[in-house]
């Protein structure tokens, strides 16, 4: 249960949009839940899909701008909130998320907010709620022009991924910081084993549902709007998944061959362990290991779906004589754990749930996996390593110290003409061609 509910006894009448909302941003600042763990709880709870889509809309919104919200509930102030009242400050941030970057009338985002502040039983919420989102609206012009002057603010980012996206990508970090603010696009992977792509567009169209096919991913599609899953034609029967164009770029960088015996490292949810099994259903064997077991659910899932079939472990990357059977690998996918910088448009709380401190850590993670599943390749086999972040520190500068200490690890040249090209893989921006960030090396043993 939220603090809001815990601390004051709940409110009464039914739940609220903007008050689980909040609830939902104060699990991510107080607490550090991610919003994807808990935001869907906070949602059953209301009466409507409309509830529900609000709800989602001003969570997912506040803690994208929230540097900036921030910034600015901090000059609204008279003095700042005592650390008890943090279920006030989210709300607050969520009206000013409304009054500042939603389509919702003044006067309505104003209204809701402070009835649903009067649900917090505290009786100088409401008022200070009114006070606060009545003088921002008053005074929006200059606390804008103050907020481009202040560099977290401006980008709505932490300081040091702004400092860390400026050392790496010195040109392009303001177009990356941009994408991380920006909505996703919902991004389609067609099963060929049921459906071509161009078959599926025929069918999106007659169902009115427009999209467009993806210029690098040659199984995406692209929907000019998101939709419920139980919209999209087929999806039930397995026809299509969900997933960006960046990940589905894995399959095919894996040069996948009938008689493989192919490893998918990391695997769960099972997005690129389902693509690799539509691209090459005759492989020997695909073996899909995580470390999580109650994601691995999400995996069994899919491959049920879609029909698909996979021999699924729990188990560490770092530590695979737990649960290898000595049996070699021609492919091995290495969907490495990192710091998600390349899918913050997705999950905007990894802007606060993600320290600078996590960087060196994670890089040592993933240098201990690389180091410890290399063994599991047969000579001449194939690589891939994979990340969806966008800092050196995991992707270019990892790899190459990797090959640096492994002199039978050679560097594949990768084509495409998609992303960036690194001394060691490629690079895609967050944002370019749609797609999420993402870096990818392959290696081959020599």
């Amino acid at each position: 249960m939220s603090g809001l509910a815990r601390r004051r006894g709940p409110s009464a009448g039914p739940p609220d949009a903007r008050l689980q909302a909040a609830r939902a941003v104060l699990g991510v600042l107080r607490d550090g839940r991610s919003l994807s763990d808990c935001l869907p709880p906070l949602q059953a709870a209301l009466d409507s899909p409309e509830s529900r889509a609000l709800a989602q809309e001003l969570a997912y919104g506040t803690l994208r701008w929230y540097h900036r919200l921030a910034f600015w509930l901090e000059r609204l102030l008279d003095r700042p909130l005592k650390r008890r009242d943090r279920d006030v400050e989210a709300l607050l941030l969520v009206g000013l998320y409304q009054c500042s970057e939603t389509r919702i009338p003044d006067h309505a985002a104003v209204s809701a907010t402070v009835n649903a502040a009067r649900r917090l039983s505290q009786p100088w919420a409401a008022g200070m709620s009114n006070a606060v989102l009545r003088r921002f609206l008053r005074e929006q012009t200059e606390l804008r022009a103050l907020a481009e002057q202040a560099p977290q603010a401006a980008w709505a980012h932490p300081a040091w991924l702004l400092e860390t996206l400026q050392a790496d990508w010195p040109t392009q970090w303001q177009a990356i910081a941009r994408a991380n603010n920006a909505r996703p696009p919902m991004v389609l992977r067609v099963n060929r084993l049921r459906i071509t792509r161009d078959a599926y567009l025929a069918q999106l169209a007659a169902a009115d549902l427009w999209a467009d096919p993806h210029p690098y991913a040659e199984d995406a599609v692209v929907l000019e709007h998101p939709v419920a899953v139980t919209q999209l034609p087929g999806f039930d029967e397995g026809a299509v998944s969900v997933q960006d164009a960046a990940g589905q770029l894995a399959a095919g960088l894996m040069q996948l061959a009938s008689g493989q015996r192919v490893l998918d490292l990391c695997a769960a949810p099972g997005s690129k362990t389902c693509h690799m099994l539509e691209r090459e259903p005759d492989l020997a064997e695909m073996v899909a290991v995580d470390i999580e077991p109650g994601r691995l659910e999400r995996l069994h899932q899919n491959l049920q779906r879609l029909q698909l079939k996979a021999t699924v472990l729990a188990g560490d990357g770092t530590q695979p004589d737990a649960w290898w059977d000595g049996r070699p690998f021609q492919r091995i996918l290495m969907d490495a754990p990192c710091s998600a910088t390349g899918v913050i448009r997705r999950h905007p709380d990894i802007k606060l749930l993600r320290r600078s401190t996590d960087i060196p850590t994670l890089a040592a993670l993933q240098g201990r996996m690389l180091d410890a599943v290399w063994p599991l390749l047969e000579p001449g086999g194939m690589l891939v390593y994979a990340t969806c972040s966008m800092l050196r520190a995991e992707n270019r500068d990892l790899v190459e110290a990797f090959v640096g200490r492994r002199p039978d690890a050679e560097p594949v040249p990768m084509t495409g003409g998609w992303g960036m090209p690194e001394s060691v893989g490629r690079q895609i921006a967050a944002g370019t061609a749609g797609m999420d960030g993402f870096y990818y090396a392959v290696l081959r043993k020599q």
